[in-house]
């Protein structure tokens, strides 16, 4: 039989066979946010089965940092594509993606049974995480990318009209980093690297992703207004996928407008998902599929969780495929640095707002509530422990007050 028949599976459907594999290893393996996920793929694809070499590796690096959406995502796709073409891509999407939407599905159906003294507890110390998790966040960002006055007060600016416009904030910061932070992009000596070498897609495929991401970018909005409830869920993921740079817990304050503020899903839920997104492995934005399962506006809880999912990553995996062909030129521009620089700078304003609220107002009630989010976050930042670690603590101690109160009023009301 020719190797070529249909019974046969040909090489790029078995490479796409293996990426799958290997991606959904990581998907069950890799837990911490997109820095740790990349260093898990470093080690997996340079190192060890060495299907690309650090410098190949370390553009696919850059460009995801660059564009919106969630990085360690589009690392892999573009790992899967130059791999094994469009199948690997999905593959590497898929792969690593799975795992972490079913098990925040299963978070999702389980909530609502988690009554009780234990289930309060447990769903509070999620919340407590969340405020570690936030924290550190802002923490690391701030000091990465404000470290000068220039970029300090355009967060602050940011942090202070949050409450207004996100998507408008975003593109102010922009704005002033073209007029306040060339001279920072001109005189970075931050080394280059070198182009994709490997990529075969054409700029005729570029132009039809980058017009199908501004196309849907522009409609969606439209068709959500006139075609009914599940148009207009995939809208709001689909904007909060496509205007978030820096990806993981940067999506939070966007998540938090278009689910919390409309009335879909109660700030309580919100958090507790958000905390839940902290204890499973693979990327935080699956936290959209828990979103798309409670939320009130979708179709269903199944078909809100897939049009959840679908429509967070959508726009990150299109900007990949836009991005690949140009992506050298575009980075070498001081105009395009300087814009970048402001937009990272607005992003640190934007989650320093979300840290506020609804993520401390939200969690904390009480002294000891912030001593066990404290230590969380000192154990974060200073003791670099994994989150799941930060997780479980933040839970125990969590449960362990909600029934210490429990017992103190149940002796009170018996004395």
């Amino acid at each position: 039989m020719s190797i070529y028949s249909p019974a046969v599976p040909s090489t790029r459907d078995r490479y796409a066979i293996a990426v799958l594999l290997v991606f959904l290893k990581l998907g069950i393996s890799s837990f911490g946010g997109p820095i740790t996920h990349i260093g898990y793929f470093r080690r997996e694809f340079v190192e060890r089965r060495r299907w690309l070499d650090e410098r190949t590796f370390s553009d696919l690096v850059g460009m995801c940092q660059f564009l919106p959406g969630p990085a360690s995502s589009q690392v892999g796709f573009s790992i899967g594509l130059l791999k094994a073409g469009w199948r690997g891509g999905l593959a590497a999407w898929l792969g690593f993606t799975l795992p972490s939407v079913l098990l925040m599905l299963a978070f999702a159906a389980a909530a609502p049974d988690l009554g009780g003294r234990a289930g309060d507890g447990a769903v509070h110390g999620l919340k407590l995480v969340a405020v570690a998790v936030v924290a550190q966040a802002v923490w690391d960002m701030a000091r990465k990318l404000c470290p000068d006055r220039r970029r300090a007060g355009i967060a602050l600016l940011a942090g202070l009209a949050t409450p207004y416009a996100q998507v408008l904030v975003i593109a102010v910061g922009a704005l002033l980093g073209l007029a306040f932070c060339a001279v920072i992009a001109a005189t970075s000596h931050e080394p280059q690297p070198e182009p994709l070498a490997q990529w075969r897609g054409s700029r005729k495929v570029s132009a039809v992703a980058l017009a199908l991401y501004l196309g849907l970018l522009a409609g969606l909005p439209v068709l959500g207004a006139a075609a009914g409830q599940g148009w207009r869920l995939f809208d709001a993921f689909y904007q909060s996928g496509a205007l978030v740079f820096g990806g993981g817990h940067v999506v939070l304050p966007l998540l938090q407008q278009q689910t919390v503020a409309p009335g879909w899903v109660s700030p309580a839920a919100f958090l507790a998902g958000y905390g839940a997104a902290q204890a499973v492995p693979g990327p935080l934005f699956t936290f959209a599929a828990y979103l798309g399962w409670v939320s009130h506006a979708g179709p269903g809880h199944g078909s809100g969780a897939a049009i959840a999912v679908i429509g967070i990553f959508l726009p990150g995996l299109l900007l990949v495929v836009a991005a690949l062909p140009w992506w050298q030129a575009m980075r070498e521009r001081p105009r395009m640095a300087a814009a970048l620089a402001g937009v990272n700078a607005a992003v640190v304003g934007l989650l320093a707002f979300a840290l506020y609220s609804p993520v401390w107002t939200g969690a904390v009630r009480s002294p000891s509530d912030f001593a066990i989010a404290a230590c969380g976050f000192v154990a974060l930042v200073k003791w670099k422990a994994p989150p799941l670690a930060v997780v479980l603590f933040c839970t125990l101690a969590a449960l362990r007050r909600t029934c210490c109160l429990s017992s103190c009023g149940e002796v009170k009301g018996l004395s």
